[in-house]
């Protein structure tokens, strides 16, 4: 899009650092094929900022997902939709698996996130890629849109960090032999709950939900 640059968009490149495999094609079972399963499963996202309700049937691309926002005791629920999967082969040696959503109206904000899984095949680097432009979206009302402006950057720069420190963990403990997820994810009926270690909270019915907060 011509029209995303800054200063009106934030542009982000987040980064993380993965275990690294053997130079060459992905490992069965090694670091990119597990952290390509958390980015398929949405299991890096931190349930106390973001969680995803899906239908795991529908097909990976064009698949809609609402997304709840946890504001300490604001929840806002926003759509987004998957437009683009990445599954390819770079400079005949880096492999990428990953899918990219764009919001839907109604969301807090407008604009395009990419997850990404990379591994250098002549290194065996691998690592979690985050890229996103993103705007506050402009049909927020006066009163959520002060609030984006004073919380909402800040909240999305936590949200990536601790994106990259969970899928680091998790790939990690999948590396140890350890069952990742440890259970599996709650449903609401055939639609599944993300990530896996998202739970209901007691002081949840207290909160103040919004939907199509605009």
């Amino acid at each position: 899009m011509d029209e995303v640059r800054r200063p009106a968009w934030n542009i982000d490149v987040h980064r993380t650092a993965l275990p690294a495999e053997p130079p060459g094609a992905p490992t069965p079972g090694g670091p990119w094929t597990q952290a390509c399963r958390m980015v398929r499963d949405y299991e890096f996202s931190p349930p106390e900022i973001v969680r995803a309700l899906y239908d795991p049937a529908a097909p990976l691309l064009g698949r809609d997902m609402l997304l709840e926002a946890r504001f300490h005791a604001l929840h806002f629920y926003c759509g987004v939709r998957v437009t683009e999967v990445v599954d390819e082969t770079r400079d005949g040696t880096d492999h990428a698996w990953g899918w990219a959503y764009e919001t839907l109206d109604g969301h807090l904000e407008r604009g395009k996130v990419t997850y990404q899984v990379v591994k250098d095949g002549r290194t065996g680097a691998v690592e979690f890629l985050a890229t996103c432009h993103s705007q506050g979206a402009p049909t927020l009302g006066p009163v959520t849109s002060l609030g984006w402006r004073l919380f909402g950057r800040r909240t999305q720069l936590r949200f990536y960090r601790r994106c990259g420190e969970r899928m680091r963990h998790l790939v990690a403990a999948a590396m140890r032999g350890e069952s990742v997820p440890a259970r599996p994810p709650s449903t609401v009926d055939h639609l599944v709950y993300a990530p896996s270690d998202a739970r209901a909270h007691r002081l949840d019915g207290l909160a103040v939900r919004r939907i199509a907060p605009g």
